[in-house]
């Protein structure tokens, strides 16, 4: 009860600061606020282990790493929505706000849904394991970013609902002639919306590979998502240099897909072997240090390679079916 009051109180901070005070957000105060955000996580996971032992601190951990990894991930497609409709920076703190609000509820309702299918049917360990054809789709379109203004949900907006030409303030909801009309703005809710439903179906199996507890799940998803906002401010500008981590990202899910199989495997045969917390939470680290490496080098040696975020499920990549594919 006691974790709830404080993700509650840290989401109703980051809520006050992202949309009572719309403001465009400098390098120092996404900084500090980044720093507040990783040490909160860090503080939380050390009292964390103390308490219960340090084999569930080190799955706290490992599930922290896997999710705050995924969420840079999240960043790309945040990035491209708000470049997309052209969100104006003031705003971008309100829309990044709800996305993390929806983000948390969506993986709550998910992760008791896992929880609960994972202690009725072991074969859910094997279906979980599907994360490897996520992987590899990941892998395949790493060098696509994801067409927003064709997602469904976007699509179905606009054809249903009357969509303004201009953002009013920070409304999502005008009058144009006398008549109600949504605002680009409320179109970009919808897309993030979908975007958190799409992710939410990748990364709760991938940290249920890491841990089976629903309660470490849920605190690696939320510690994870929180420095979102501020994360989001201070590495716009170096997104773009993390060339590789799509590829990263996907040797990381492929790890957790194996893992997850090999567990539902050792659950009907004992010599099976598994995977064990400290070998997942070493691999993790260093693909993720090796990712970033070379990502580096790869952009101080070539100024005009771009990272992408890599196509979402159920998102068609930008260019898909006119000839702009750009498998490597």
């Amino acid at each position: 009860m006691l974790t709830i009051v404080v993700i509650v109180a840290l989401l109703a901070l980051d809520l006050v600061v992202g949309t009572v005070r719309p403001h465009v957000v400098g390098f120092r105060e996404a900084t500090l606020w980044s720093i507040f955000y990783i040490a909160v996580a860090l503080v939380f996971g050390v009292v964390f282990a103390q308490v219960v032992g340090w084999e569930y601190g080190a799955q706290y951990f490992a599930g922290y790493v896997v999710e705050k990894s995924l969420s840079v991930d999240n960043l790309f497609v945040f990035v491209i929505i708000m470049s997309t409709f052209a969100v104006p920076r003031e705003h971008q703190q309100r829309v990044l706000s709800f996305g993390i609000i929806a983000a948390l509820v969506l993986r709550a309702v998910f992760i008791a849904l896992g929880a609960a299918l994972l202690s009725l049917f072991s074969f859910m360990f094997l279906i979980f394991g599907l994360l490897l054809w996520t992987a590899v789709q990941l892998y395949r379109h790493r060098d696509q970013d994801p067409d927003v203004e064709n997602n469904v949900l976007v699509r179905s907006c606009r054809r249903l609902l009357p969509v303004t030409d201009t953002y009013d303030g920070g409304r999502l909801m005008t009058r144009v002639r006398g008549r109600r009309e949504v605002t680009p703005l409320f179109v970009v809710f919808i897309a993030i919306g979908g975007t958190d439903i799409l992710f939410a179906l990748d990364s709760i199996p991938a940290v249920f590979g890491v841990t089976e507890e629903p309660y470490i799940v849920f605190v690696a998803n939320a510690f994870a998502l929180l420095g979102l906002r501020a994360l989001y401010f201070l590495v716009t500008g170096l997104l773009d240099r993390l060339v590789y981590l799509s590829a990263g990202l996907a040797v990381i899910l492929a790890f957790i897909g194996v893992k997850l199989v090999l567990q539902w495997g050792h659950g009907i045969e004992s010599r099976i072997p598994e995977i064990t917390t400290a070998v997942s939470l070493a691999v993790i680290g260093a693909v993720l240090t090796i990712t970033t490496v070379a990502s580096m080098i790869k952009s101080r040696h070539d100024p005009t390679a771009r990272a992408h975020a890599g196509a979402v499920v159920g998102s068609p990549p930008r260019g898909a079916g006119h000839g702009n594919h750009t498998d490597r």
